[in-house]
């Protein structure tokens, strides 16, 4: 499990907690290539009873089909709506303070709609309050948790924005994510190991844009698929840890090493720089160099965890 907590995001917290009441609208930006793995699950908590409005921000970079199965999965949900955009792109952003108004439903006449921004760092955030505000209103950056405080600002259509910083969740639990993270950079690099994050990557890619991958970096073939056996657990220090090559079916440590020999990794002697090829293969994908490729669809969204009978005695005695 990845696991910080650092103060500012902590104090960020607070605040929000402090102001919500006070709110109408919850705008939450997603990454659109990991609609799942880029939500808060802090944040789901602290705005349950809101309307909310999910942003899938980068939606150049994703897949349009993944996309708009995400589109209908969010819309589905009980007070919620979603919008895929190009932060950059005006025009999609126009839509946005309507679909805040229809959201909040009657507001008093004299006052604007009251919406909070939250995300999590580096999914596009700051260059949605710009976008919106038409000026350069929050900072932006390449790097994770750029916004360190609260920033309010008016946008046109009657819509108050208060912008949050960027707040990640005490601990990961769900290691996939925590990988798929890593890969679009919405975590620092040195959060998980860098070579590990290209070698998950590569079998993800492997299954799931196998011609991307092939005609990218110009490979023969890949590595054979092998049905993965249950469960995917591996021993670990503490609890088990799935094994998400096996889950993936490919030998990511084989396609990784072919990238590098192909990408000025080979080295005197015929080792190959996995490294270089972690590097060439994470900057290309956040680049998206590979095409718009999306790492999850609804359908990878774990199933919640099974409450034994302890704890719903538990829930009964609260």
């Amino acid at each position: 499990m990845l696991g910080w907590f650092p103060g500012h995001m902590n104090k960020a917290r607070r605040q929000i907690k402090e102001v919500l009441p006070e709110i109408d609208v919850v705008i939450e930006v997603l990454d659109a290539r990991l609609p799942y793995s880029s939500a808060n699950p802090m944040l789901a908590e602290l705005t349950r009873h809101k309307p909310v409005l999910k942003i899938l921000s980068r939606a150049d970079l994703a897949d349009p089909e993944r996309t708009a199965e995400w589109v209908e999965f969010f819309d589905a949900q009980e007070n919620m709506r979603a919008l895929a955009v190009t932060t950059t792109n005006t025009r999609e952003l126009k839509k946005i303070p309507k679909l805040c108004h229809e959201l909040a439903g009657a507001v008093r006449a004299d006052r604007d709609v009251r919406v909070m921004v939250m995300g999590i760092p580096n999914v596009g955030k700051s260059t949605l309050i710009n976008g919106l505000a038409g000026r350069k209103i929050a900072k932006t950056g390449n790097e994770p948790a750029v916004t360190k405080r609260q920033q309010k600002v008016r946008i046109d259509g009657r819509v108050a924005l208060t912008d949050t910083p960027g707040v990640l969740w005490p601990k990961i639990e769900d290691q996939a994510s925590a990988y798929r993270l890593a890969a679009t950079g919405a975590i620092r690099d040195t959060a998980i190991e860098y070579t590990d994050v290209a070698i998950v990557t590569s079998a993800e890619l492997a299954k799931r844009y196998p011609e991307a991958l092939t005609e990218r970096y110009k490979l023969k073939a890949l590595p054979p698929y092998t049905a993965p056996d249950l469960p995917h657990d591996i021993d670990a220090d503490g609890p088990k840890k799935p094994d998400f090559l096996a889950i993936a079916g490919f030998d990511g440590n084989a396609i990784l090493k072919d990238i590098a020999a192909r990408r000025g990794g080979l080295r005197p002697g015929g080792a190959v720089d996995l490294h270089r090829g972690a590097e060439v293969l994470l900057h290309e994908l956040r680049d998206g160099k590979l095409g718009r490729l999306t790492l999850e669809t609804p359908a990878d969204i774990p199933p919640p965890p099974v409450q034994n009978d302890e704890d719903n005695q538990g829930l009964s005695d609260a």
